[in-house]
């Protein structure tokens, strides 16, 4: 996802699969990547919060990346895939998984 013409088609297709694979409202699990950095991982809980999201933690084996599992209801694809575009615009270097 270089550019932005790959990155909305990116978002097009993962549209069609959740549309495909889910009914709405549906329970959804973000993964994410990040430095282990607490002002980041703070972060990225801020923007799931007040939104009834179960979130994990885990550092990994040396410590210098946490993985972030958010689980929560979405109300549509569309919300799924407006959370991810969040998330990429305030977080730098963020890996979505």
């Amino acid at each position: 996802m270089s550019t932005p013409s790959n990155s909305e088609e990116f978002y097009k297709k993962l549209r069609e699969q959740l549309f495909e694979t889910a009914s709405w409202p549906s329970e959804y699990l973000y993964k994410f990547i990040v430095k282990t950095e607490a002002a980041k991982i703070s972060d990225l809980e801020n923007i799931f919060n007040n939104m009834g999201a179960v979130i994990h933690t885990t550092a990994s084996k040396n410590g210098k990346y946490t993985s972030v599992s958010i689980n929560l209801c979405m109300s549509d694809p569309d919300a799924v895939i407006a959370k991810y575009k969040e998330v990429a615009e305030k977080i730098e270097g963020v890996i979505s998984l």
